[in-house]
C-alpha cells in the first residue's frame, strides 16, 4: 500500500517555500509582474533558497520527483512570477545527459519543435538558454538566442517562441528521444502539481468569500446551490492532488505506468484548477471578474497553464495513446506465448 504522506523533509520543505512566498509573491507582487510575467526579485531570491539545484543529483543519486512536486504546488497556490516548474525539468534533464545547467536561467520547451522554431514555450521571453526537442535531437539555444514575444503574456506567464537556429546538440537518437519523454512526464507532474495548488488556493479563497458574504440574513455559502458546487469542487482537488502524489511515485521508482500517469496527473489538475477557480470566482458573483478581487488571477493561471500542455483533450488522447501501446504490447506478448 502506497503512503502518500509528506516526510519530515517534505514538511521543512514546504514550509520553507510557504514562508518565502508569503513574503516575495503576494498578490499585489503577482499583479506588478503581470506585464512581463516575470518577478526578477523573487526568483533573486529563490536562488539563495537552491533553485534550480533542488532538482540536480545528491551523491549520486537523482533528486525525487516527489520532493519536486512539493516545491511546484507551493509556487502554483501563490502564482509565483517565476520558472519553478520549467527550470527543475530543465535541471533534471541536464543532469541525465550529464551536462549542467550553472547559474543561468533555463527553461524547457515541452512540445517538440516545428521548422526549428520551439513555439509557445514558457518563460522563453526572460530564459538565458531554452531547452528543446527537434525530430530526434535535443537542443539548447542561448544565451542571445531569437525569441519571438507576444504582445501580451498568458496569464503572467513569459511565453515567446524560441529559433533553434545554432543551437547546439545536447544528445541525438534514440536516447534523445526517450530523455524527451521522460522530461515531458516531469513536466507534465510538476505542471500538474501547480495546477493543484492553484486549485486549492482558488477554492480556498471562494469558500472564505462565502462564509463572510452575506444575503437574507445568512451567509451564501449556506445556500445548497453554491456550497454544492464549492463541495463537488473540492473532491475534485483532494482527487487531483493524490494522482500528482502518485505520478510522482511512479516517476521515481520507474514505474511502467509513469508516464500515462503523468498524462492522466496533467489532464485531471488542469480540470480541477479550471472547475476549482470557476466555482471560486461564481462564489464572488460579479466582484470575481473584477481587477480588484485575487480570484481572477487564479481563474486565469488555471486556464493558461492547462493549455500551455495542449488542453485536456490533448493530455486524454496521449493517455489513450499510451493504453492502446500497452495494449499492443499485451498482445504481442500473448502472440509469442502462444
Amino acid at each position: 500500500m502506497m503512503d502518500f504522506a509528506l516526510s519530515s523533509e517534505q514538511l521543512d520543505l514546504r514550509a520553507g517555500l510557504t514562508a518565502l512566498f508569503a513574503d516575495h509573491s503576494t498578490p499585489a507582487r503577482v499583479r506588478a509582474a503581470e506585464p512581463l510575467g516575470f518577478d526578477p526579485a523573487l526568483w533573486a531570491v529563490l536562488g539563495g533558497f537552491g533553485f534550480p539545484h533542488l532538482a540536480g543529483s545528491r551523491d549520486g543519486a537523482p533528486a525525487r520527483l516527489a520532493d519536486l512536486a512539493v516545491a511546484a504546488q507551493d509556487a502554483g497556490a501563490c502564482l509565483a512570477s517565476a520558472p519553478l516548474v520549467e527550470t527543475l525539468v530543465a535541471t533534471r534533464l541536464l543532469d541525465r545527459l550529464g551536462a549542467a545547467a550553472g547559474d543561468d536561467l533555463v527553461t524547457f520547451s515541452p512540445r517538440p519543435a516545428v521548422a526549428g522554431v520551439a513555439r509557445t514555450v514558457p518563460w522563453a521571453a526572460v530564459a538565458d538558454r531554452v531547452i528543446a526537442c527537434d525530430g530526434d535531437r535535443i537542443l539548447i539555444a542561448g544565451p542571445g538566442h531569437d525569441v519571438e514575444r507576444p504582445k501580451q503574456t498568458l496569464a503572467g506567464l513569459a511565453i515567446g517562441h524560441a529559433d533553434l537556429t545554432g543551437a547546439t546538440v545536447l544528445a541525438e537518437g534514440p536516447a534523445a528521444v526517450s530523455a524527451f519523454a521522460e522530461a515531458r512526464a516531469d513536466w507534465q507532474v510538476l505542471t500538474a502539481a501547480a495546477l493543484a495548488g492553484v486549485a486549492a488556493a482558488g477554492l480556498h479563497l471562494g469558500v472564505e468569500y462565502a462564509k463572510t458574504r452575506h444575503q437574507f440574513g445568512q451567509p451564501i455559502g449556506a445556500f445548497q446551490a453554491l456550497a454544492h458546487q464549492l463541495a463537488d469542487a473540492a473532491a475534485l482537488v483532494d482527487g487531483a492532488q493524490l494522482l500528482v502524489q502518485e505520478a510522482a511515485w511512479a516517476g521515481d521508482t520507474g514505474s511502467p505506468r509513469r508516464h500515462g500517469l503523468a498524462a492522466m496527473a496533467a489532464a485531471f489538475a488542469g480540470r480541477a484548477a479550471r472547475q476549482a477557480t470557476d466555482r471560486g470566482l461564481h462564489a464572488h458573483g460579479g466582484y470575481g471578474y473584477t481587477l480588484e478581487y485575487d480570484i481572477q488571477l487564479y481563474f486565469r493561471r488555471a486556464k493558461a497553464l492547462s493549455l500551455l500542455s495542449g488542453g485536456e483533450s490533448a493530455a486524454v488522447d496521449a493517455v489513450v495513446a499510451l493504453a492502446l501501446a500497452d495494449t499492443d504490447s499485451d498482445s504481442d506478448h500473448d502472440t509469442g506465448r502462444r
